[in-house]
């Protein structure tokens, strides 16, 4: 039972739900970055700025892989690399352009970004959902309890009142079951941001 009520507990429970709330925000501006960067990439190179703008498009995602990379770390306790892997300072502009283009970690950022539209959505409905119905489940025992007992009533029986919460008998057993069910939706959420710590670092440094 400590263990597994312990999660209340771990720092790392409360910052990886904090994760999830916001990686709907990031995934949504990861995603239309991305989208619109290849767009407007493929859509320019017919001209002569097509190249260069592309090109900066891949630096940026890097840097944003980058700040994508402190903040899983900081959130979701993974381990990513402090600066990425510049390559050495005499190798010329062009071949550092090559070295960049065919970094696995160019792409699989990328796919990376794309991705976190779909798991931020997920991530945002488990969240959400399942800690509003543990909540929902407790709270209405005990409004269900407060009723029985003529609390805010406001003189009205009990026969005359229209309400869902459940039977004094059932009060106790819906509560239990909304906090077992809230402590199993947090071991879900730590497990996950381990889960997605774990999908950043292989998707986001390199080899």
């Amino acid at each position: 039972f400590g263990r597994f009520f312990g999660v209340y507990s771990d720092s790392r429970t409360w910052t990886a739900l904090f994760f999830m709330l916001l990686a709907l925000v990031t995934g949504i501006f990861y995603f239309t970055m991305t989208v619109t960067g290849l767009a407007m990439s493929a859509g320019l190179m017919v001209m002569i700025i097509g190249i260069p703008f592309f090109l900066l498009f891949v630096g940026f995602t890097r840097v944003l892989a980058l700040a994508e990379g402190r903040l899983v770390e900081g959130l979701l306790g993974q381990r990513m690399p402090r600066r990425p892997l510049y390559p050495s300072k005499g190798m010329p502009i062009m071949e550092r352009i090559k070295e960049m283009l065919v970094d696995r970690r160019t792409w699989t950022t990328m796919f990376y970004f794309l991705l976190m539209l779909p798991l931020g959505i997920l991530y945002f409905v488990i969240a959400v959902t399942g800690i509003s119905v543990s909540l929902g489940l407790v709270g209405g025992s005990i409004a269900g309890l407060l009723m029985e007992a003529g609390v805010g009533s406001g003189g009205i029986s009990l026969d005359d009142q229209v309400h869902f919460a459940p039977s004094p008998m059932m009060a106790p057993v819906v509560m239990v079951l909304g906090v077992l069910l809230l402590t199993v939706v947090m071991h879900l959420v730590r497990g996950i941001g381990r889960g997605h710590g774990t999908l950043a670092k292989h998707l986001l440094v390199a080899r």
